[in-house]
């Protein structure tokens, strides 16, 4: 049996990663959550030399002092797992910076492989890094690598198992770096009293442990405090006197002191011939040209509302054809079913309940495809952080945070989001309010679930504008974000801005391999979705409009009716009125059809609430599929297909979802327009729900239930009677 080692992939956010990882282990990934903490699991797996690898990609993060729910993540997975070795990837470009985080690794003591990144931009710029000395000084394995391309991944895999096979004997063995005669001398006194103790030392070294004290690390603070609160009362005492006399003498904190001595211990490593300059060291290069263009006050957000229009256009464009064939392929399968299954609850289950409630929501797995494509394009090649420095100045105007920029763009500004992982982006937000106000207002913006809708009504009622109906509900999502937090900081939300300061990656050209991986991966969460909870849900709303049944005596009385008019067609001898007698029997059989389904609980229901929802104009078979949004927003389309399926009784119609809307006399523009705004701005879905909860409390996740489905039921209101007044 091959030997196994478990490697920690980690990194700055931006520094490539992640690419490393699609391009270790490719398509032998799996995807979860860290026990007990909602942040993303990505483990890879692979062979390599007789040893069977675990990779593991932590969250990107800039430091290993946990202020974010990804910094301690990484970090409790290095202490409490024991991976064999970090294998740390840089931004080349950016050595000094990313250093930063290898130098903490360093002091933990976990082995570390270096793993230098972007080597190929380096050398564009007419620079020169010395790996072989770099090695040299900080005693670590050092690779060149290009990551987007493949290059260096075997050198990667062959220096991880050496250095496995150098330490497998060793213990962890700490850097220690001097931090100043301010700090040094009571380092040594708490490192001291640590291994006196044996406080902590199960986790961490204990000159580790003494530097989190210094620099006021909660999560260390609150497991001294479980261990000996003895023990970490005297280092708390320590550590005020230390950030007293720090404050007093040089008016600045330990942690700051700390984070200069550090980059101060890099820059000497980086001096001693490691980097050269072969080149005009004063040239500007590629990236920063292309952002005096594309990130400029004036033209840069123009630009980028046309980059997001050419994406919605391309995605219609392309997508036509085969959103086609597979909407059409529903219909045919339907059809099918309905003749080969004999009448009844059995073949309205399978027909109306699954293909017509599930077709509705897979047909549009081509368009939604495209689109993350387009998506992993904007992220791989960095354009996606320049949107986000872009938006920043916009955000900072009401009320929001530049860190809410990527939970907006991970809820939905770029349209196939979602909302449940972007409200857990939040975390990054250090300001209590200011989080508060980002989780409040990410699910106005337009998240993967409500695209299905749009692409349905728009693709409908305004054929030839589709892909501007989507960029325009795509902005008036953005408006109404930024309207309500603005509303909401200057009231119930109220609290001084926090600063903000954000990395630029370096432009490149994404490879066809991650573009794949990442529509893949996308594109398979929205099918397994539609194929577990989304046809679960199909089936109960199913049953919700087929049960109970019509009374017996009013069953009875349709079937008289209709063998009446079928007596009438078996007896006339004219082929005209024959036809005029069978339209009849259809007429009669679709209001039988219909009168089944508002009798049942579904029906009933949504024929309750008809009174006040027509004044947005929303029927009742409207209001069942609204109502079912509040479990997935997927679900209003799925619930919208079984509800005109069961409405029909014609089994050769064949026709689509898109036709049956088309032919129904009670919608029109004005409708859809009305139903697009709604689904835009009300509820989140329940998942959505729970996970606002978690991140700050149930009543802010009532509150904004409440609040945004009357929101969005009184701009409907306004939509639909301005449309019909016109």
């Amino acid at each position: 049996m091959s030997e196994k080692i478990t490697i920690a992939l980690a990194g700055n956010p931006n520094s490539g990663k992640t690419t490393l990882f699609n391009a270790l282990t490719g398509s032998r990934q799996q995807v979860g959550n860290y026990p007990g903490i909602t942040v993303e699991k990505r483990e890879g797996f692979i062979s390599h030399e007789n040893k069977s690898i675990h990779v593991v990609d932590l969250p990107g993060t800039y430091s290993l002092t946990a202020y974010s729910q990804e910094e301690l993540v990484a970090r409790n997975f290095l202490v409490m797992e024991n991976p064999h070795v970090v294998v740390d990837v840089l931004d080349a470009t950016n050595l000094e910076r990313n250093l930063y985080l290898a130098v903490q690794f360093m002091e933990l003591g976990i082995p570390v492989v270096l793993v230098l990144n972007m080597m190929d931009e380096v050398h564009k710029r007419g620079i020169t890094i010395n790996t072989a000395i770099l090695s040299s000084l900080l005693q670590t394995p050092v690779v060149e690598s290009v990551a987007r391309s493949g290059k260096g991944k075997a050198e990667v895999l062959n220096t991880v198992v050496a250095n496995v096979a150098d330490h497998k004997q060793q213990e962890w063995n700490p850097l220690n770096i001097s931090y100043g005669p301010d700090l040094d001398p009571k380092l040594e006194e708490m490192t001291t009293l640590i291994e006196q103790e044996d406080f902590l030392t199960r986790y961490y070294p204990s000159r580790w442990t003494a530097l989190k004290y210094l620099e006021e690390d909660d999560e260390v603070r609150q497991l001294g405090q479980k261990d000996n609160k003895r023990v970490a009362a005297k280092l708390e005492n320590i550590q005020a006197k230390v950030s007293k006399h720090c404050q007093v003498t040089l008016d600045t904190h330990p942690e700051a002191i700390i984070a200069d001595y550090r980059y101060g211990y890099i820059t000497s490593i980086l001096k001693q011939g490691v980097i050269t300059h072969t080149g005009d060291i004063n040239r500007v290069n590629l990236s920063d040209k292309i952002d005096k263009v594309l990130t400029h006050k004036l033209l840069g957000p123009l630009l980028m509302c046309g980059v997001l229009y050419g994406m919605f256009f391309l995605t219609f464009g392309l997508g036509e054809a085969p959103l086609n064939w597979v909407q059409s392929f529903f219909a045919w399968l339907g059809t099918t079913f309905r003749v080969l299954l004999p009448e009844g609850i059995f073949q309205s289950l399978i027909v109306s309940g699954i293909i017509d409630g599930i077709g509705g929501v897979l047909s549009f797995v081509p368009l939604i495809i495209i689109m993350f494509f387009g998506l992993s394009f904007l992220e791989d090649s960095g354009y996606m952080a320049r949107m986000a420095y872009m938006l920043d100045r916009v955000l900072r105007t009401f009320g929001l945070h530049g860190c809410s920029v990527m939970p907006f763009i991970i809820s939905g500004g770029i349209p196939g989001g979602c909302a449940v992982p972007g409200l857990m982006a939040a975390r990054t937000l250090r300001s209590p309010k200011e989080k508060l106000a980002t989780l409040l207002t990410a699910p106005f913006l337009t998240c993967g679930a409500k695209v299905p809708v749009f692409l349905l009504i728009g693709g409908t009622f305004f054929p030839n504008h589709a892909a501007s109906v989507l960029f325009w509900l795509t902005l008036s999502g953005w408006v109404a974000a930024l309207l309500v937090a603005r509303l909401l900081r200057s009231t119930i939300i109220r609290g001084e801005p926090t600063p903000f300061v954000m990395e630029l990656p370096p432009y490149r050209l994404p490879t066809l391999k991650g573009l794949f991986i990442h529509t893949w991966e996308r594109g398979w969460q929205y099918i397994k979705k539609a194929g577990t909870v989304i046809l679960a849900i199909s089936i109960i709303i199913w049953a919700a409009m087929s049960f109970p049944r019509l009374p017996e005596n009013t069953q009875q009385d349709f079937q008289k009716r209709i063998h009446s008019i079928e007596q009438g067609i078996n007896n006339s001898q004219s082929q005209e009125k024959q036809n005029q007698l069978k339209n009849r029997v259809k007429e009669i059989k679709n209001l039988q059809a219909q009168r089944t389904l508002q009798n049942s609980l579904a029906g009933r229901l949504g024929t309750s609430i008809e009174s006040i929802t027509q004044w947005a104009g929303f029927d009742w078979r409207m209001n069942i599929s609204l109502i079912g949004g509040f479990a997935a927003k997927e679900v209003i389309i799925s619930t919208m297909g079984t509800a005109y399926s069961l409405s029909e009784t014609d089994p050769e119609s064949g026709q689509t979802l898109s036709q049956r809307l088309a032919n129904d006399t009670h919608w029109d523009k004005a409708t859809g327009l009305s139903l697009m705004v709604f689904v835009l701005l009300y509820a989140p879905c329940f998942v959505s729900i729970v996970t606002m909860a978690k991140e700050s409390s149930w009543k802010w996740a009532g509150f904004s239930m409440v609040f945004n489905t009357i929101l969005a039921f009184c701009l409907a209101v306004i939509i639909y009677q301005i449309g019909q007044a016109l």
